[in-house]
């Protein structure tokens, strides 16, 4: 494995919730894209949105990380239902399927595949929380990838953890243009810990694991 590699798989909610974040969510992403630009080492990425009418559409695939373009109101169009978990199920599988067919060599040394959304499941028809589950666990364990889950939604971080995301790598944000700023800042800043090596794995300020540890003291 390459270990100045990285590889980022951002999983984009553009259900038709998100409509009221539309512009916060494409400003943050865009912010976090130019912070992950300006680090030393090679990173590709691979970004796709999900909803109802398109589970796993990929909008950039394991792309060099400077030649990917940033969002825009034409690239991100919030619509229709959320399946999160058929979305979560597709980004693994074809993770997964990309690395094992690169030589052991070229492969990253950091895997790391984040989810972001304002809602719970709704509408998946071909993956269910157990078999996610399952999922996560085996990648966590055989490949000791990473998985970050941002939500605005309460349930759906519960669901995450209950998935296996760990609650250090789990944040709630409000549903506003603060609390949008804020998630993608953190998520920048956790990444940017770990591929330079000053953590182990990725921890969110203001996590769920550090607001419970907080409350507890």
């Amino acid at each position: 494995m390459r270990t100045d590699y990285t590889h980022i798989s951002v999983l984009l909610d553009r259900t038709g919730s998100m409509e009221m974040i539309r512009d916060d969510t494409i400003g943050g992403f865009n912010s976090f894209l130019q912070q992950q630009k300006e680090f030393e080492g090679f990173t590709t990425m691979t970004l796709a949105q999900f909803d109802s009418q398109n589970p796993y559409e990929v909008i950039h695939d394991f792309k060099n990380i400077d030649e990917v373009k940033p969002l825009t109101r034409e690239t991100f169009v919030p619509r229709a239902s959320t399946p999160l978990y058929d979305a979560m199920g597709k980004a693994i599988i074809d993770l997964d399927d990309r690395l094992r067919k690169m030589p052991e060599a070229t492969r990253p040394a950091k895997v790391i595949l984040v989810v972001v959304t304002d809602g719970q499941e709704n509408s998946s028809a071909e993956f269910g929380k157990a078999e996610i589950t399952k999922m996560i666990e085996a990648k966590k364990k055989e490949l000791d990838w990473q998985f970050v889950f941002l939500s605005a939604d309460l349930d759906a971080m519960e669901d995450a953890m209950s998935s296996g995301v760990k609650a250090s790598a789990t944040k709630f944000f409000a549903k506003n243009s603060a609390g949008v700023q804020d998630a993608w800042a953190s998520l920048g800043g956790a990444i940017a810990s770990f591929c330079s090596n000053q953590v182990k794995e990725v921890a969110l300020e203001g996590s769920v694991a550090e607001k419970k540890a907080k409350k507890n003291r």
